[in-house]
């Protein structure tokens, strides 16, 4: 567990490595602009942002190569803790026959509040034959009944007869 906690704020220092530059180059090229439009009194918002981008961009291309090789070993020691070093750590490994003797989300399955009920046990032994009652109620179900079909009126009948 310990290893877990310790990769994990590795993780949070990679993190903060790879941005810290980029938002302290946009912080110090903002305040620079900020200083100048409050002298020049030129209150434009847009003037600030292509020099902050401008930076930001030539920041990633020169600590780029940094910015990768601080990621690779960082990837590289995840790589190294998950199939090294969990593995040979008897308390983070189950056992090769765990799941013979469980049934994963057999809970989930298992409805506890409303028991199955018979003629849902029977559907299930049987997919596909639906259990009825009694033959009243498999009538129910029978096609549609349909009435007698409207006639079409005298407009509706030239229509049809293209007339």
């Amino acid at each position: 567990m310990e290893i877990m906690v310790e990769y994990l704020a590795k993780g949070f220092m990679v993190m903060l490595m790879v941005s810290l530059p980029c938002v302290l180059v946009a912080a110090a090229i903002g305040l620079v602009v900020g200083i100048l439009q409050a002298v020049t009194q030129v209150q434009e918002q847009t003037i600030a942002a292509a020099p902050k981008i401008l930076a930001v961009f030539l920041t990633i291309i020169i600590l780029g190569m940094w910015y990768i090789k601080i990621l690779t070993e960082f990837v590289i020691e995840g790589t190294v803790i998950a199939f090294n070093v969990v593995p040979k750590n008897d308390e983070f490994v189950l056992d090769s026959n765990y799941y013979k003797h469980t049934k994963p989300f057999s809970n989930e399955m298992y409805d506890k509040i409303n028991e199955p009920s018979k003629d849902l046990k029977e559907i299930m032994k049987n997919p596909g034959k639906l259990p009825w009652v009694d033959s009243a109620e498999k009538n129910i179900y029978g096609p549609t009944r349909r009435g007698a079909n409207p006639t079409p009126n005298l407009i509706e009948r030239n229509k049809m007869m293209g007339r």
